[in-house]
């Protein structure tokens, strides 16, 4: 009997090394009150969910990348927190006529750095959810693909002309701007073929 028991006790013990691993975190009081008033607030359903969103953006953000304060690289890309507002006055220095053009090289820039992080090609379609998450967690706004139609929610900055050139450099497309108000909605006129290997 004795043997039996201690049989289903290894094989307990082992099937929990092969599974999820319990972890035990000491916060410090401020820290500890800080999550508590997050959870009150509403902000945060629980710790558990709350440690978990912070892994996500951990990997998503590649923040171990992180050199020292205020120097963060995903991949080739020199990341930096702006304020949308110093954004939006460059942005009404520049000519009107020249957003969409402007907003083509953004996207090519873009394009060449999430192809070189994510290793993904933009211009391919079954790529683009990636893509799209990758620009929601850097803070672009919310993207979505509904057949012939790119759609962006809560954009960071509200040039439309500007984010016609941006998707349009980075998928190598041709859009057709159908609103000028968020949520932003783009009909895909044209996507340029991949070059064959």
């Amino acid at each position: 009997m004795q043997e039996e028991k201690k049989k289903r006790l290894e094989d307990m013990v082992s099937k929990d090394e092969e599974g999820t691993k319990r972890t035990t975190i000491i916060l410090e009081k401020d820290e500890r009150d800080f999550v508590d008033q997050m959870i009150r607030e509403g902000k945060e359903p629980g710790i558990k969910p709350l440690i978990s969103k912070m892994l996500d953006v951990y990997r998503s953000m590649m923040i171990y990348d992180w050199r020292f304060p205020g120097e963060y690289y995903c991949g080739i890309s020199r990341i930096a927190f702006v304020n949308v507002e110093l954004l939006n006055i460059l942005i009404q220095h520049i000519p009107k006529e020249k957003w969409r053009e402007i907003g083509k090289e953004m996207g090519a820039a873009l394009k060449v750095s999430m192809e070189t992080t994510l290793g993904l090609q933009a211009a391919q379609r079954e790529n683009w959810e990636n893509i799209f998450k990758r620009l929601r967690v850097q803070g672009f706004g919310d993207f979505y693909l509904k057949d012939k139609y790119l759609l962006l929610k809560t954009p960071f900055i509200g040039y439309p002309e500007l984010w016609e050139g941006l998707l349009e450099g980075l998928f190598d497309i041709e859009l057709d701007m159908k609103t000028t108000a968020p949520p932003l909605v783009f009909e895909i006129k044209t996507q340029k073929p991949l070059p064959t290997q």
